[in-house]
């Protein structure tokens, strides 16, 4: 399984949330398999009618990558992005 490219990094959804500041957002964050980079995507939450699938994986750009800092944290990404790796092909809609 490849997790760098070309295309950028593969990071996996890890974690999905509603924003407590702002009403109709959803935040979505993928991470690499190793917990160590995480990549953040906010989505408005829309019409019915506007489609936007949420994938199990994406390919992001390594400039648009943070680090996890926190021990626990990054454990808890590692364990769900290998979760998400091994139950998922990448274009899987979650």
């Amino acid at each position: 399984m490849r997790d760098d490219s070309d295309d950028g990094v593969r990071v996996w959804l890890v974690e999905r949330t509603y924003s407590d500041d702002e009403q109709n957002l959803i935040i979505l964050t993928y991470a690499t398999p190793d917990g160590q980079r995480y990549f953040r995507k906010e989505r408005a939450l829309t019409s019915f009618t506007d489609v936007r699938d949420t994938t199990a994986a994406v390919d992001a750009d390594p400039d648009n990558l943070g680090s996890v800092d926190d021990a626990d944290l990054q454990e808890q990404y590692a364990a769900e992005a290998r979760r998400m790796r091994n139950a998922h092909d990448p274009d899987d809609v979650i």
